[in-house]
C-alpha cells in the first residue's frame, strides 16, 4: 500500500513571520509519523519560507522568471524548510530522505509536468520515506515557475498509483457554508457554494483547488487538521473524505 501525505505549509510554519518554523507543530507531526505506514511519501508546503520569496520576486505557478537570483532565493528557502522537516522526522526515527524538485522536475511549455517518479519508487522499495516540497522548477519558454505542494500530491498520487492520500491542513476538514466539517465529498457540485469555484486557486493551495484535484484521483483522500494526523496514520479517514 502506498500513502501520499501532505503537511501543509501553514501547519508547520509561522506563516506570518518569514522563514519561521512552528517547532511545536512540526514535532507533533513527526511524532505521529514515528511508526510510518509502509511506502509513505511526504510532501510539505512552503508556508512562510517559499511563499515569502516567491511573492518578493513575482513568481507564481503560471508567471515565470529568468532571474537566477530569485530562483536561488526561493529554492534556498525551501531547502532550509525541508532540512528542518527532515531533521524532525529523523529525530523521531523516520528514515526520511530529501527530494528537491528543482533538480528533478520541469514543466513543458504547455504547463504540464515531467516528473521522474522512478527515483521515488526506488526509494520506497528500499525502505526510505521520500520527502518532497513545493519548489521553483524550470519551465520551458518561461524560465522558472512555482511547483506547488498540491500539484506534487496529485502528480505522485497518479504516478505511484497511491492507495491513500492525506492532506494535513490548518483546518479540520472542508467546511460547509455553516462552518461545519463536511464528512464526505463525491462531487464538486456538492460543495461549490461553500468553497468557491475560482480556477485561480487550483494549484496554489486554496480549498477549491484542493477539492477539484483530489476528486480527480483514483485514491480516496482525506483533508484534516494536525490533531487528526495520528488517526490518519493508523488507517482512519478523519476530517473530510474526498472520493
Amino acid at each position: 500500500m502506498t500513502t501520499v501525505l501532505k503537511l501543509g505549509g501553514s501547519v508547520i510554519t509561522e506563516k506570518d513571520t518569514p522563514e519561521t518554523v512552528d517547532d511545536t507543530a512540526l514535532e507533533r507531526a513527526a511524532a505521529a509519523l514515528a511508526d510510518p505506514p509502509a511506502r509513505l511519501v511526504i510532501v510539505h508546503g512552503g508556508g512562510s519560507f517559499g511563499h515569502h520569496h516567491a511573492a518578493a520576486h513575482g513568481v507564481t505557478t503560471t508567471v515565470g522568471t529568468d532571474d537566477d537570483e530569485g530562483i536561488r532565493a526561493i529554492h534556498g528557502a525551501m531547502k532550509r524548510l525541508n532540512a528542518a522537516v527532515i531533521d524532525a522526522l529523523t529525530d523521531a526515527g523516520v528514515p526520511a530522505v530529501p527530494v528537491h524538485p528543482l533538480s528533478a522536475v520541469h514543466r513543458r511549455a504547455d504547463g504540464t509536468l515531467r516528473f521522474p517518479e522512478g527515483a521515488v519508487e526506488t526509494m520506497l522499495g528500499e525502505g526510505f520515506v521520500p520527502v518532497l516540497h513545493g519548489d521553483v522548477v524550470a519551465h520551458e519558454t518561461k524560465g522558472a515557475t512555482i511547483l506547488s505542494g498540491d500539484e506534487l500530491v496529485v502528480e505522485l498520487g497518479e504516478a505511484l498509483s497511491a492507495d491513500r492520500i492525506g492532506v494535513c491542513s490548518a483546518v479540520s476538514g472542508v467546511y460547509d457554508s455553516a462552518g461545519d466539517v463536511i464528512d464526505r465529498i463525491d462531487s464538486f457540485d456538492d460543495v461549490e457554494n461553500a468553497v468557491g469555484e475560482s480556477e485561480d486557486t487550483d494549484v496554489t493551495g486554496g480549498m477549491a483547488g484542493k477539492v477539484r484535484a483530489l476528486l480527480a484521483l483514483d485514491a480516496p483522500a482525506s483533508v484534516f487538521g494536525i490533531e487528526a494526523l495520528d488517526s490518519f496514520v493508523e488507517g482512519d479517514d478523519p476530517g473530510t473524505r474526498i472520493q
